[in-house]
């Protein structure tokens, strides 16, 4: 046997043993030496897996209404600690610095048994995040502190927040540029605090069932105030605090949802933070714009990861139903294939469950990737505002710096990646301390990141819970079904709408993604994904890296054609065109960080001799995975392009001139020279998926043959 055979009988022989555990995913979400985030997570399962399971188990979700049994959620987040993972250390907290991750890490085990549950803990969370962003640091402690668990001796019920952004009734939906909710002077005497009117209502707000305060977004209906803000409600404040009526939802039946109405006094202090006065008008320092922009460009990650972590719950509850599905049939005796694999003999439900597995993979690596860039701009973040303030910069004069730093932050990206001997090294050191510069490169990540997990997690993995679903026959809808999966299906459809639907999401990437700094990283990429591919030939990078190629090529094409009338196709109105490429582009996201979890684990993994025995069959699994997506990306990529490529030219027709005919069909044939380069391209994208179906039938084989517990370990 040659070296070649040698190696592939090798590769072909490996196998998943069992399925990955803690060890495998610290290593592959880069949370392998954080204590703290391994406690949180540790926290998170008992919760999940004990009280919240057996709430499910025992019908819980039955009732819309805010019950004493559902508040025992409550207090289990307080009793684990959970409840304080959002807080700093002089807050009550045990996480220092930002906790993107461990607010993603939390809401991936909450969720794994019950997104409701995990959405209640995220709300709390929600109602702090414009104090956190925002607030002036008297708002920041006392909020934060009153929030707190209690610490041993402490005798207190900690606070409990809702956040109330959306419109009420009739103007259903999230147009944030218009509010409903006003602000007026209620009274303001000499020398003293301004007294506020707050009139809002809420429309499907999280937690509104035991909210002791909430942070609500108003707009000025007063002369004397100026423009809009968030404000702190009490449920003491004089005058009205209802939680009116709750929601009638089908969907994460263990958090709390209603249509508050809210008619107070408050001081203007509750500003969230602060106001300046001049010449007898209150100005809040921050619009409520410019609030929820910094809290959803987070939030909505932590919300993105719920739904990976259903799919990939799914996984043992299926094999295990699938193994058994004969058992105790006449003909199905132990020792025989009927009775060991059960439905698990067929080709296509194995090919399937590799399908639901490698999305579940890539949507997990795509919401952590983010939720780890989160943690690591923070710092940019606070720096860049830190510089505006000191010279005094607000609105356009602030988009008119950023701008004149976006040609410093191309300069320095063509620098970073040329050679040491051939780069200016003193420009490039220039540059990389250059605040601004590096601000610049990190948001453009964070504007498609953040849309782009939110997008592609819930949506498509909406999609492929339905896959789930099937896979477990009439069971999967059933209220008994292990793993309550028909339950996560239909939640993560909600999830998939809140905290801004999917055309939301599609906007904003279809606007975000065009951006040249983001583009220079795109094509970056490409080059890195191509030297992936060229160590570790099967993992799809190749694959990957020319369906970039295609995407890229695509969008430069569509920005610069018009359609068959003459109009143009890349604009903000032409979602036929824009919202696409944006669906497109997540594939490609979602992908690339699923290959780097897999080198990441292929790296670090010999480190850890838990690993040791079972690694190389774990890398081989994930590797198969990687290729399985890579091909299943670069299908979708290569069609929606196609489509847009070609789909606004006219169809000739035998009337039209010139007339062109061809051998296989009577009618008139399409014939565009100028589209050869994307021919091209297209082509050898077909010619990567080489092998890919190769690497789907090891992973199917590996399904087939992995251990897994003899019953879940939690109540279902």
């Amino acid at each position: 046997m040659n070296t070649a055979n040698a190696a592939t009988s090798e590769k072909n022989t490996l196998s998943l043993s069992t399925l990955p555990g803690d060890d495998v995913r610290q290593i592959m979400w880069r949370f392998a030496e954080r204590f703290e985030l391994q406690m949180a997570v540790q926290s998170a399962r008992s919760v999940a897996r004990g009280v919240v399971a057996r709430l499910v188990a025992e019908g819980a979700r039955n009732t819309h209404d805010w019950t004493e049994e559902k508040a025992q959620v409550l207090r289990a987040f307080d009793e684990s600690g959970l409840t304080n993972v959002f807080m700093e250390p002089e807050d009550g907290g045990f996480i220092t610095g930002p906790k993107n991750l461990a607010l993603a890490l939390v809401a991936f085990e909450l969720a794994w048994v019950d997104a409701g549950a995990a959405t209640t803990s995220m709300a709390g969370n929600l109602a702090l995040a414009p104090l956190h962003e925002r607030g002036t640091p008297e708002q920041v402690r006392t909020y934060m502190q009153r929030c707190a668990a209690p610490q041993p001796g402490e005798d207190r019920k900690p606070w409990h927040g809702a956040f109330v952004l959306t419109e009420p009734l009739p103007y259903v939906g999230v147009d944030t540029g218009v509010l409903s909710g006003k602000m007026r002077v209620a009274s303001w005497k000499e020398g003293k605090e301004p007294i506020l009117q707050v009139e809002k209502r809420g429309r499907f707000i999280t937690n509104i069932g035991f909210a002791n305060f909430v942070t609500v977004a108003v707009d000025s209906d007063d002369e004397r105030i100026k423009g809009s803000c968030m404000v702190i409600l009490e449920d003491t404040d004089e005058g009205n605090f209802d939680a009116g009526s709750m929601t009638l939802k089908l969907v994460h039946q263990l958090s709390s949802t209603g249509d508050p109405i809210f008619n107070l006094k408050v001081p203007a202090s509750r500003i969230i933070g602060g106001y300046t006065i001049k010449d007898g008008v209150i100005f809040p320092n921050y619009s409520h714009s410019e609030i929820i922009e910094s809290v959803f460009r987070r939030t909505r990650v932590t919300a993105a990861i719920m739904s990976s972590a259903k799919l990939l719950s799914a996984i043992e509850p299926i094999i295990r139903y699938q193994r058994g599905r004969f058992r105790g049939g006449a003909g199905s005796t132990p020792g025989t294939p009927r009775y060991d694999l059960g439905i698990q003999q067929k080709e296509d439900a194995l090919h399937r469950l590799a399908d639901i597995w490698a999305t579940g993979e890539a949507s997990a690596s795509l919401g952590f990737a983010a939720a780890r860039f989160f943690d690591e701009f923070d710092s940019l973040e606070k720096e860049k505002e830190k510089i505006f303030e000191e010279q005094g910069l607000k609105g356009r004069a602030q988009l008119k710096t950023l701008r004149a730093a976006q040609e410093e932050a191309l300069e320095f990206m063509e620098l970073d990646v040329q050679p040491g001997k051939k780069r200016d090294a003193k420009r490039h050191e220039e540059l990389k301390a250059k605040p601004l510069v590096q601000f610049v490169i990190g948001d453009s990540m964070a504007n498609v990141l953040c849309p782009a997990a939110k997008l592609w997690n819930t949506g498509f993995g909406t999609t492929m819970m339905r896959e789930a679903v099937s896979l477990m026959g009439g069971y999967g809808i059933t209220e008994d079904c292990p793993g309550f999966i028909g339950q996560k299906w239909m939640d993560a459809q909600l999830e998939a709408t809140y905290e801004g639907p999917e055309a939301v999401q599609r906007r904003q990437l279809s606007v975000t993604m065009t951006n040249e700094v983001f583009l220079a990283q795109l094509r970056q990429w490409i080059k890195d994904m191509r030297v992936v591919a060229g160590q570790r030939p099967g993992t799809g990078a190749c694959t990957l890296a020319k369906a970039m190629e295609l995407w890229d090529w695509t969008l430069q094409h569509l920005m610069k054609a018009k359609d068959a009338d003459g109009k143009a196709l890349y604009h903000g109105q032409r979602h036929g065109v824009t919202f696409p490429m944006a669906d497109a582009l997540c594939w490609l996201l979602s992908t690339r960080c699923q290959i780097l979890d897999l080198i990441e684990l292929e790296e670090k993994g010999p480190d850890n001799p838990v690993l040791a025995e079972n690694l190389a069959g774990t890398v081989q699994f994930f590797t198969d995975l990687c290729h399985v997506q890579a091909a299943r990306a670069a299908g979708e990529v290569g069609r929606i392009c196609a489509e847009l490529v070609f789909g606004y030219n006219s169809h000739p027709s035998w009337e039209s001139e010139p007339k062109v005919g061809c051998n296989v069909k009577a009618g008139p044939c399409v014939c565009m020279d100028e589209m050869r380069p994307f021919v091209e391209l297209r082509s050898k994208l077909d010619g990567c998926l080489t092998g890919s179906r190769l690497a789907k039938d090891r992973a199917a084989a590996a399904l087939s043959q992995v251990m897994i517990p003899e019953a879940l370990d939690y109540p279902a």
